[in-house]
């Protein structure tokens, strides 16, 4: 792999015309760089506890045989298209650049599947694979490619295609057994954790993309298009992280409990709340020490602490429930600190406020009162999405 830090770049004007080479710019890269520099707290602390488990890899490369990964693999052989220097050459440039960048030194196979749907995944026990759809491609212009290939690179970095694929092999189990009693209850409980945890690596994954690309505009392009289509030139960044804003703080207790029902199904955060969470990480003090070459290192990995892991997790749920706008955890606060007239604010909550003057109803926003103390931005597939 060339040495070189310029690669090509897009005009971010629309799909396809990152495909054209302009002129290039310089990106950094990160030697040995450990994903602990870039995972979410809470996948980082489950990860760093896995990793500890005695002979963690050894049994889940026993289970690689009851796995579908040699039939995903024979599939995608022969039913798709790999990438290469001679197929999807831009793709391969691209696969190739962020595997340097961000060095990991075994080049995962990549395959471009027909598919409208723009979809990506990396999945794999032994040997990861990274899958493009064909609807993706067609989709996102080079730069916003570019973050793309380099979120699944991020995802074989940290490891997470071991955990995907069981995630599939799980979820196809729950399916499969669901008519014996009590026996689909306990698979479900353990593909609802593996969502949960997967959601939060999704995030890390984001994270990584942007090491790669470099460009959070593109980033945010990526995931508006996501959401809303090629139609670039409709829509805008400012507005749709607005989005985000109004999706936390806004409705009452019953939005918040609708909203935990649609995140359960799904192993992707909703797009919104990742473009926000990855504007915010862009600008915290840890991604700048990142881009300035303060890093951990993969060969110090082993000698992580677990239990300094799952503090730093705590702390960091600890300050999403402080900081959240969501009407349920505001309502947790008040029933933590003894808040007066619970059953007031919780008829409140459930209806969507209090009266204004003139009988007006507040509808989806909390008493005056509830507001002290709830400053900060939001925090933070469906078959997987990139």
């Amino acid at each position: 792999m060339s040495d070189s830090h310029t690669h090509g770049t897009g005009d971010g004007s629309g799909a396809g015309a990152g495909h054209e080479h302009v002129p290039s710019r310089e990106r950094r890269r990160f030697p040995g760089i450990s994903s602990r520099a870039y995972e979410h707290p809470a996948d980082r602390s489950a990860l760093v506890a896995l990793r500890k488990l005695t002979g963690f890899d050894t049994v889940f490369k026993a289970l690689s045989g009851l796995l579908p990964e040699r039939s995903l693999r024979l599939l995608y052989l022969s039913d798709s298209v790999r990438v290469s220097d001679r197929q999807f050459a831009h793709l391969h440039d691209m696969l190739r650049d962020a595997c340097y960048i961000l060095d990991l030194e075994q080049v995962p196979a990549m395959y471009v599947t027909q598919d409208p749907k723009p979809n990506a995944m990396c999945i794999g026990m032994d040997a990861p694979i990274i899958v493009l759809t064909t609807g993706l491609v067609e989709l996102l212009d080079e730069e916003e490619m570019r973050a793309v290939i380099g979120h699944e690179v991020g995802h074989a970095l940290s490891g997470h295609s071991v955990y995907r694929t069981i995630l599939l092999f799980l979820t196809n189990l729950a399916l499969k057994v669901a008519w014996i009693p009590l026996g689909n209850v306990a698979v479900l409980a353990l593909v609802t954790a593996l969502r949960e945890w997967f959601r939060k690596s999704e995030l890390s994954a984001d994270r990584a993309g942007l090491l790669v690309g470099q460009d959070l505009r593109a980033s945010m392009r990526g995931l508006m298009k996501l959401a809303g289509g090629h139609h670039l030139h409709e829509m805008n960044v400012d507005a749709f992280l607005e989005q985000a804003e109004e999706y936390e703080s806004s409705g009452d207790l019953r939005d918040s409990v609708l909203k935990i029902l649609n995140m359960l199904p799904r192993s992707h955060p909703f797009t919104t709340v990742r473009a926000a969470e990855l504007k915010k990480w862009a600008a915290s003090r840890d991604h700048q020490r990142l881009m300035d070459g303060h890093y951990p290192r993969r060969d110090e990995d082993k000698d992580t602490s677990v239990s300094d892991s799952f503090r730093e997790s705590a702390s960091h749920y600890a300050e999403s429930v402080r900081a959240s706008k969501d009407p349920l955890i505001a309502f947790v606060r008040d029933v933590a600190g003894g808040a007066e007239d619970l059953g007031g604010k919780l008829r409140d909550r459930f209806t969507g406020g209090g009266s204004r003057p003139g009988g007006d109803t507040t509808e989806g926003t909390p008493p005056p009162e509830d507001q002290q103390g709830s400053e900060g931005g939001p925090e933070g597939d469906e078959p997987p999405r990139p």
